[in-house]
């Protein structure tokens, strides 16, 4: 995980145009937010080996793809876990003199009771803020990406833990990859759990079962922060985000309070504006 760390903010919170980037193991998200609200949104390839020079080709690249360019950006907030791109994007802001605050346990701004802060993935911390600023607290929230995690945020807006587990599409690579007749299928899930061939079967076997898995361990969790809380487990805010957070299976999970596939990006953005600026950011943004 990539060291926490924020240019100078001098001066009140500037809304004009915040680069949100989330630097994942599979992906490069970026979000452009205008005033507060979120415009675009653009997603690419993560390349853990890549230059500064290489990811700010990409980052201009994918910022062409919205008539924008990097003059038009004022701020920069980021999370990664990918050390190396962090590094490579502290260099790119400081070329550009562009202020940038990266997302840790030191610059996130909630309360982190688990027992090594500092090991804590800055998305899942950043999830942890969104998910309290915009749907309340007690809440969890379900990130769907190479890997799942679950994000525990307490009644007070601390983050206390939660869960890790492989990723669905990362199970159907493995699949396919270490046996010698399994295929590699499509990401579906089939009309019934008893396959009738071998495609269906896998899909029962990882599409199903990972719903089990997931309404399983969501129930699981709610209960002991509604326990923890006080309150009943329905009264925990149940969200889904990430990559894999619309598709038709995450959608048929039980009690599901929203789905919000850019609930990481609308962290960053809360972040900055409230350590950029001391201020609670003015959401112009769904829900």
């Amino acid at each position: 995980m990539g060291r926490a760390w924020a240019a100078p903010c001098d001066g009140p919170y500037d809304p004009r145009m915040l680069l949100a980037i989330d630097i994942g193991n599979t992906n490069v998200t970026t979000g452009l937010f205008r005033n507060g609200a979120l415009v675009a949104t653009r997603r690419a390839t993560t390349h853990a080996g890549a230059s500064a020079d290489e990811l700010e080709h990409l980052l201009d690249a994918l910022l062409r793809l919205d008539d924008a360019a990097f003059g038009d950006v004022s701020a920069i907030s980021a999370c990664s876990v990918v050390p190396s791109l962090t590094a490579a994007l502290e260099t790119i802001a400081e070329r550009r003199d562009r202020p940038l605050l990266v997302a840790g346990a030191g610059t996130v701004p909630i309360a982190i009771r688990v027992d090594r802060p500092a090991d804590v993935g800055a998305d899942r911390l950043v999830n942890a803020l969104a998910a309290a600023r915009i749907h309340g607290t007690p809440a969890l929230v379900a990130d769907f990406g190479t890997a799942t995690t679950i994000d525990c945020i307490a009644a007070d807006g601390a983050f206390v833990g939660g869960a890790i587990a492989p990723g669905l599409e990362l199970g159907l690579e493995a699949l396919a990859a270490r046996t010698a007749k399994l295929p590699r299928v499509e990401l579906r899930a089939p009309d019934r759990a008893i396959g009738r061939d071998t495609v269906s079967a896998i899909q029962s076997g990882t599409v199903l079962g990972y719903q089990a898995l997931a309404d399983g361990l969501i129930e699981r969790i709610r209960r002991e922060l509604a326990d923890a809380a006080g309150t009943a487990p329905r009264d925990v805010r149940v969200i889904l985000t990430g990559g894999l957070s619309a598709a038709p299976w995450a959608r048929g999970l039980a009690d599901v309070d929203a789905i919000d596939p850019d609930l990481t990006l609308k962290g960053l953005a809360i972040l900055h504006a409230e350590v950029g600026g001391g201020q609670p950011l003015a959401l112009g943004l769904p829900t």
